[in-house]
C-alpha cells in the first residue's frame, strides 16, 4: 500500500532549504520581481548550499537525492519565489536528458558545470513547436565527425546565463518526432547566441530568452543516446520535471494559504472577526484540503519513480492538479483580502501572477489532460 512519510533525512533537508529561503530569498523576492533582475547573488549562495547540483548522482560526486528529496526542495523553492526557484531548479530539468541517455564521459563533463556552481539550460520549445514536438524545425545535419545545428529555441529558462544546454533538434525531418535527437551544446561555441529576452507577467526573476543556432558545429560525441531517441528522452525528462512543477505549486499554494489564514485571523468586517465566520472557516478548510491532496499526488509520483515503475500518468496528474489548485488558492487569497489582496504591497498579488505560467510551461494542463486520458483509456 502506498504511504509516504518524510524520513529524518528528508526533514533535515527540508529544514535546511527552509532556512536558506528565509534568509536569502523571501526578504528580496519582491524587489527582484519589481526590477526583473536575474538573482545572481542568490544563486552564488545557492551553489555554496548545494542547491545547484542536487541532480548529480553519488557516483559523480553529487548528493544522489531520491525523487522525494527533489520534491521537498522544489516545494520550498515554490514557497519562497517561483521565479528564483526556477533559476535553481532549471539545473535539474536540464540535467535529466544527460542522466537518462548520457554516457559516462558526457555525464562527467556535464556534472562538472553543476559542481562549479554554473547554470545549464533546457532547449526544446520553438516559436512554432510548443506542445507539438513533431513540428520542431531546428536541424542537426551530420558533417564528418560533427553535427551542424541551425534553428532557434524560445522560452529558454536561464539561457542567457547558462554555460551549456541540452538541445533537441531533428536529424531527419521526414520522420516527425521520430527524427528528433538530443545533444549537449556548449554556449561558447561559435554560432550560438542569445536573442530576445522575454519580459513576463510573473516569475520575473527568472531569465527567459530566445536561443539562436547558426551553423553551430558540435562533435558527434555530444549526441545523447542515439539518433531518433530525442522525443523519448524529452518525454522522460518532462515526466520528472512535472513532479517538480507540481511540488513548486504546492509550495506557492502553501504560502498563499498561510497569508490568507493570517489575514482572516487579524481582520474584522462589520465588527465581527473574519475568523469567527463559518464562510471563511469553510473556505480555509477547502483550500487546506486541496493543498494536502496536491502534495499527496506529488508524493505518489515520487514513490513510483523511485520504485522504478511507470509514473507518466501520476506526474501529469500531479502537475495538472497542483498548478490548477495553486491558481485557485492564490485567486481565493486575493478575493478574500479584497482591495488589499490586489495591491502591490499584498503578500499574495505576486503569487497569483507567478502561478499562472505554471499551468502553461512543461506541457500545458490541456496537454496533460490528453496524456492522462490516454493512460487511463489505453
Amino acid at each position: 500500500m502506498f504511504y509516504v512519510e518524510l524520513t529524518p533525512e528528508h526533514l533535515a533537508l527540508q529544514e535546511k532549504v527552509r532556512a536558506f529561503i528565509a534568509e536569502h530569498v523571501i526578504p528580496v523576492a519582491k524587489e527582484y520581481d519589481r526590477t526583473g533582475e536575474f538573482p545572481l547573488p542568490i544563486l552564488r549562495e545557492a551553489a555554496k548550499a548545494g542547491l545547484l547540483n542536487y541532480a548529480v548522482p553519488k557516483e559523480y560526486g553529487g548528493p544522489g537525492l531520491d525523487a522525494l528529496s527533489v520534491a521537498v526542495i522544489s516545494e520550498e523553492l515554490g514557497y519562497g519565489c517561483v521565479g528564483i526557484g526556477m533559476a535553481m531548479n532549471g539545473n535539474t530539468l536540464s540535467s535529466y536528458p544527460v542522466l537518462i541517455a548520457g554516457n559516462d564521459e558526457q555525464k562527467r563533463r556535464w556534472y562538472q558545470y553543476l559542481h562549479e556552481g554554473k547554470l545549464v539550460a533546457f532547449a526544446l520549445t520553438e516559436p512554432g513547436a510548443g506542445s507539438d514536438a513533431a513540428a520542431i524545425e531546428t536541424t542537426a545535419v551530420p558533417d564528418g565527425d560533427e553535427y551542424v545545428l541551425n534553428g532557434s529555441k524560445c522560452f529558454c529558462t536561464t539561457g542567457g546565463y547558462a554555460s551549456a544546454m541540452t538541445v533537441f533538434a531533428s536529424t531527419d525531418r521526414s520522420k516527425g518526432h521520430r527524427g528528433l535527437s538530443a545533444f549537449i551544446v556548449e554556449m561558447d561555441r561559435p554560432g550560438v547566441s542569445v536573442g530576445k529576452e522575454e519580459h513576463k507577467m510573473g516569475i520575473r526573476a527568472s531569465n527567459t530568452v530566445e536561443i539562436l543556432l547558426r551553423n553551430v558545429r558540435i562533435p558527434k560525441a555530444n549526441l545523447l543516446g542515439r539518433e531518433g531517441e530525442g522525443f523519448k528522452i524529452a518525454m522522460q525528462t518532462l515526466d520528472s520535471g512535472r513532479i517538480s512543477v507540481g511540488a513548486m505549486a504546492v509550495g506557492l499554494a502553501r504560502r498563499a494559504l498561510e497569508a490568507t489564514i493570517d489575514f482572516v485571523n487579524k481582520y474584522q468586517r462589520g465588527g465581527k472577526p473574519l475568523a469567527k465566520s463559518q464562510y471563511y472557516q469553510f473556505k480555509i478548510a477547502d483550500l487546506g484540503t486541496a493543498v494536502e491532496n496536491a502534495r499527496n499526488l506529488v508524493y505518489k509520483a515520487c514513490y513510483l519513480k523511485e520504485a522504478g515503475r511507470p509514473f507518466t500518468k501520476e506526474a501529469a496528474m500531479a502537475k495538472t492538479y497542483a498548478t490548477d489548485m495553486a491558481m485557485q488558492v492564490a485567486a481565493a487569497a486575493v478575493e478574500i483580502m479584497g482591495p488589499y489582496g490586489y495591491m502591490k504591497d499584498s503578500p499574495v498579488e505576486k503569487l497569483m501572477r507567478d502561478v499562472k505560467v505554471m499551468q502553461i510551461y512543461e506541457g500545458t494542463n490541456q496537454i496533460q489532460r490528453i496524456v492522462i486520458s490516454r493512460q487511463l483509456m489505453g
